[in-house]
């Protein structure tokens, strides 16, 4: 959460945090967090290693708190991808629900499924007061 989401937001960091917790409920992935945020190619490299500090290790620790205790973003559904806001992924079945913390989350969709082909504005202040 605290890499994948430059440390701009709660919201940024709970809807990661959601994507994490959908992707370990899926019979697609991992089903451990740790397995799940250290496999290959799927988030920043060396995130159960790399060192964190500062205000942004204190909003990682406390969005990580209330994912763990069962808060997930109420705009993340069942979205288990996300890339940075600003890259077109230009791809047929990426179904967009929502944009925050500088990603946009998404759902893959059968084409003919996808409503909302384009990233949502960013959207901020949902998940609650912050730390």
């Amino acid at each position: 959460m605290y890499f994948e989401s430059n440390r701009s937001s709660r919201d940024g960091m709970i809807a990661v945090g959601s994507v994490v917790m959908n992707r370990v409920q899926s019979d697609d992935f991992p089903n451990t967090v740790c397995a799940v945020v250290s496999q290959k190619n799927q988030f920043a490299p060396g995130v159960i290693s790399k060192s964190f500090d500062g205000q942004g290790q204190t909003l990682a620790e406390a969005s990580a708190r209330a994912v763990l205790a069962g808060e997930l973003h109420p705009n993340i559904g069942g979205a288990r991808f996300f890339h940075a806001a600003w890259y077109d992924a230009n791809f047929n079945n990426i179904h967009y629900v929502l944009t925050t913390g500088g990603n946009a989350f998404y759902e893959k969709r059968r084409p003919e499924n996808v409503t909302s082909p384009n990233p949502l504005p960013q959207v901020e202040g949902i998940t609650g007061y912050g730390v």
